[in-house]
């Protein structure tokens, strides 16, 4: 391995032999052992959902563009799938095309001491590959944090991925789309993102027609997301370490830059013990995850919560934390409405809801609606959901 600069110094030639990199432990992206399955419970992390009736498995981006075109001009409703960890299907299923992006490519597309990293990935690759091979090839701090996560590249920015102090969007240059207002492919910049907590341009198009000249487009909105390019300078130290729990797993003070490897391996850890990475001996890992965004409040509605609620600085507003929330509204650990539900609360973290085995997708709804309920009446808040909803309200 031969000597590489740190983003502080330009004095030195980055240069790593990919042959001589040590390879990092992947953890799985998706659950999807039955690839003719038409149903949506085998292609989603969460185990529910009922029958699509087009599952289209695309090995090119002409297939992808092409076959968005043709539902388009159909009228046909069109659902791009990732690692499906952010879906939550109802048991009717989905009457549109599921796209599935099979192409799994990553490229370096710039390396320079002091220009930085550039490198570009197709969006159907696993997210967890692509922070592994940047933390083994040294491709600078920022992904780090993102580690263990499940779900593609593609589903990344849509979303604004984020954990613990680090989100997606502070490294990502631009996304390659297809615009399907103005059926073409472009290329969007990070400055026109509009990345916000759990939010971006691409996710907002799914609700907001004002963003399409009045139309709405399904469960994948106005763009298609295509491929992103990703800018870091190449360094072997981490990220200043923004995040307290972090902190504290590493031993260090808010601020500090670690080795990438330490900081990657500490996440893991801190996922692995919230059951926030894909085991299937786990069932708590049967989850979408976060199933609730952590509020962001007015100050004056902040005011009103008890004093240890947590709160964080945001602009000029406050976020607090739904996982508190939900918690002090009385719901413990593995909560579940009825015995009989194969819906309940992970016993990990009261922040996802899980599929213990036999959940269908209506005791999912029904378990989030007790505990949005619960949240409203004791606090009077919203709590919002994280994942996206198929054929639901």
């Amino acid at each position: 391995m031969a000597k590489y600069a740190d983003e502080e110094s330009c004095s030195l030639t980055y240069s790593l032999d990919p042959t001589q990199v040590e390879k990092l432990e992947r953890t799985p992206s998706h659950r999807q052992y039955q690839p003719e399955s038409l149903l949506l419970r085998d292609w989603t992390t969460l185990g529910v959902g009922g029958p699509v009736n087009n599952l289209v498995r695309a090995e090119t981006e002409a297939e992808i563009i092409q076959t968005v075109k043709a539902a388009d001009a159909a009228g046909t409703a069109v659902m791009m799938l990732g690692g499906g960890s952010n879906i939550v299907a109802t048991d009717t299923g989905f009457s549109g095309v599921v796209i599935r992006d099979m192409r799994s490519e990553i490229k370096l597309t710039h390396d320079s001491a002091c220009g930085g990293i550039s490198f570009t990935a197709t969006a159907g690759v696993a997210w967890d590959e692509l922070v592994a091979t940047a933390v083994e090839r040294q491709w600078g701090g920022g992904l780090e944090a993102l580690s263990g996560i499940p779900g593609t590249v593609g589903a990344a920015p849509m979303q604004n991925i984020g954990a613990y102090g680090q989100e997606v969007a502070d490294s990502i240059a631009s996304v390659r789309v297809y615009d399907r207002l103005l059926q073409r492919t472009k290329t969007i910049f990070a400055s026109d993102l509009e990345a916000g907590y759990r939010t971006s341009i691409f996710k907002r198009s799914v609700t907001d027609p004002n963003l399409s000249n009045g139309r709405l487009w399904g469960p994948s909105g106005r763009w298609i997301i295509l491929s992103v390019e990703f800018a870091t300078r190449s360094a072997s130290l981490s990220a200043p370490i923004a995040y307290q729990e972090l902190a504290d797993k590493l031993g260090v003070t808010l601020g500090e830059r670690l080795d990438v490897r330490a900081v990657r391996d500490a996440v893991l850890e801190l996922r692995r013990s919230k059951s926030m990475v894909l085991d299937d001996t786990n069932r708590n890992t049967y989850s979408a995850g976060s199933f609730f965004t952590n509020p962001i409040l007015s100050a004056q509605i902040a005011d009103s919560l008890p004093a240890e609620a947590p709160r964080f600085q945001v602009a000029d507003q406050v976020k607090t934390s739904a996982a508190w929330l939900i918690s002090q509204a009385g719901f413990t650990k593995g909560f579940k409405v009825r015995p009989e539900s194969g819906a309940a609360l992970s016993t990990a973290h009261v922040l996802a809801i899980t599929n213990q085995g036999n959940a269908s997708a209506a005791d999912i709804f029904e378990l989030a609606t007790v505990v949005k309920q619960g949240v409203k009446e004791k606090f009077g808040i919203e709590l919002i959901p994280e994942p996206v909803f198929v054929n639901a309200e």
